[in-house]
């Protein structure tokens, strides 16, 4: 609990002297999986970015389709930080209820959750005083652990004891960011 109150003041602190945008993802919106962010100016050309990405669906066509994740990253900004191109580095957490990419025409789905750590590429274009446009594209390394269950009959398909393990790198970010500039 301290941690979380240290965390939740220095975020304030860094936010209240600083550039702040808030963000909605304009694409993943569009499919009903909301993804909402703020990022704050911590350099001339430094940024952080903190986002939630979650899908609320139990199932569509019968697979579980349910995720959430979280995510920390920094952005380096190569002209200034809110016009122009960026990359960035970020870490982050998932949990998830969801039918694999490689078992999509199987009976397998997974309940898990996971770690990854990857890379952005993105370009930040300014609207007028208050609004921007982030678009960016990003992935990376998924370390998954999780229990593969048979969607017919709910038992397990795996053999592992406790969970099995799945590592992976692909695209797992992107989208079209709507900012608002809050300072």
């Amino acid at each position: 609990m301290k941690k979380l109150i240290i965390l939740t003041i220095l975020l304030l602190a860094v936010t209240s002297h600083s550039q702040t945008y808030v963000k909605v993802n304009a694409l993943t919106t569009l499919l009903t999986i909301p993804n909402v962010a703020i990022e704050t100016k911590i350099g001339d050309k430094s940024t952080l970015n903190f986002d939630a990405l979650g899908s609320f669906w139990k199932s569509v066509n019968g697979k579980p389709r349910e995720f959430y994740t979280l995510t920390s990253e920094y952005r380096y900004h190569f002209k200034e930080t809110d016009n122009g191109l960026y990359i960035g580095g970020h870490v982050g957490v998932s949990k998830y209820n969801f039918q694999k990419w490689n078992y999509i025409n199987t009976d397998n789905y997974e309940v898990g959750k996971g770690y990854f750590a990857g890379a952005t590429l993105g370009y930040k274009a300014k609207l007028n005083d208050k609004f921007y446009l982030d678009c960016f594209f990003g992935g990376g390394w998924h370390q998954g652990f999780y229990k593969g269950y048979l969607l017919s009959d709910g038992t397990r398909y795996d053999k592992a004891k406790n969970y099995n393990k799945s590592g992976e790198w692909f695209p797992y970010r992107g989208g079209v960011m709507i900012s608002y500039k809050l300072n």
